[in-house]
């Protein structure tokens, strides 16, 4: 009997702010995964270990969660003033399935990092020591992010004593920021990152009832409940909605809805073919909680509390894209997210997740009736875990 051999394939594992995944230059890729198209998604599912019935990923680079089932090729940009395009693939983990609709924030936290040590950046624009101002064409989503990378000794630096909630350990920070980062697709709103028009909308969801709902193309299409609307508190952590199959249905029940409402998909069940995008997520006021690692979050520190879910099930912690998504609804007088704050004029919140709490800061203006931001910022680290190559089947794509 004849057997394939495996092939191998340069990558390269990190860890983005709080999800992990596997980096390519588009360049080692085999040439019919170099471009879009059933032989990229069947190679990078087999890499990653999908689809697994068992819901493991046993058999590939994936961690069984939604923060741990991503892909990333990277490359010499094609655009004017940047120096690297960066694609990101959510791999499903139950399906034969990769999702290209939307960025991955933290992963984002990576992608410079990955660039420069990778030989993608032009030597001579980097420092020796110092921050590297890495130019990133998000090309998902057709936007910019800039990653400001600490160089040490020509190097990438990166340990050092920045701390992220959702993160064991400490590492050295990396600023990004998110250029523009509202999707002014086609809507009901005529192109504003309100794609229905409005700050809140009464959202129709059979079983569920009429919920109040902020509705937001930025960062990542994101639709915004009240927690106590759906019968939560906004403390809650992963178990208690993970493990509840009737809250997880109900989550994707609103999603589905949402996302019609937004215009992503014209029918709910085109939902179950855009799994990444939008996201749900629910806002409260402050509470005391203790937070997944067991430390305390009084009330007293933060500004809101927010709870997310990725690929169906509750985030661990908060999705990064979904962070810039809180950080402009925050900014804008009278969304959802920015009552849970206190209401009123805001540039920056710090709100309450799962493992702790995370600052994002935004500015939003009015211009001509609608509402616009120009960037979004915040703080990850990312790490290099392993580089090598990633070996599969040889017939696998």
């Amino acid at each position: 009997m004849a057997h394939v051999p495996q092939i191998k394939i340069p990558a390269t594992y990190m860890r983005g702010g709080t999800s992990k995944g596997v980096f390519f230059r588009l360049q080692d890729l085999p040439a019919s995964a170099q471009v879009p198209g059933a032989a990229r998604d069947a190679l990078l599912l087999r890499v990653i270990g999908s689809p697994d019935p068992y819901g493991k990923q046993i058999d590939g680079m994936g961690g069984a969660t939604s923060s741990t089932s991503k892909t990333v090729i990277l490359s010499k940009s094609s655009k004017p003033d940047h120096d690297v395009d960066y694609l990101f693939g959510q791999v499903s983990i139950d399906t034969a399935f990769v999702d290209w609709s939307g960025n991955c924030g933290n992963l984002s936290a990576a992608v410079g990092s990955f660039a420069i040590s990778s030989g993608l950046i032009d030597a001579d624009r980097l420092p020796r020591d110092g921050l590297a101002t890495v130019r990133v064409w998000q090309a998902n989503i057709g936007k910019t992010i800039i990653a400001q990378v600490p160089m040490t000794s020509g190097a990438v630096q990166e340990t050092g004593d920045f701390e992220l909630d959702g993160v064991t350990f400490p590492a050295a920070e990396v600023q990004l920021e998110f250029l523009d980062p509202a999707d002014e697709g086609e809507g009901e709103g005529g192109g504003s990152m309100f794609p229905t028009g409005n700050l809140v909308d009464d959202l129709e969801v059979p079983g569920v009832g009429t919920l109040k709902a902020t509705l937001i193309n930025a960062g990542i299409p994101t639709i915004f409940v009240n927690a106590q609307a759906i019968g939560y508190t906004g403390t809650e952590l992963q178990d208690a909605i993970n493990s509840d199959p009737k809250a997880l249905a109900m989550f994707e029940t609103i999603r589905a809805y949402g996302a019609v409402r937004m215009g992503l998909i014209k029918h709910i069940d085109e939902a179950a073919k855009r799994q990444h995008t939008p996201k749900v997520a629910f806002v409260a006021t402050p509470a005391d909680y203790v937070s997944s690692s067991g430390k305390p979050v009084a009330a007293a520190d933060i500004d809101l509390l927010v709870r997310a879910l990725s690929m169906g099930k509750l985030h661990h912690a908060m999705m990064g894209t979904a962070a810039v998504a809180i950080g402009t609804a925050a900014a804008v007088p009278g969304t959802l997210v920015n009552l849970a704050a206190g209401g009123g004029a805001r540039t920056a919140v710090r709100f309450g997740h799962p493992s702790g709490t995370l600052r994002v800061g935004a500015e939003a203006t009015q211009v001509n009736g609608k509402w616009t931001v120009t960037k979004a910022i915040m703080s990850r680290s990312a790490r290099v875990l392993m580089e090598g190559w990633v070996r599969v089947p040889g017939d696998a794509f």
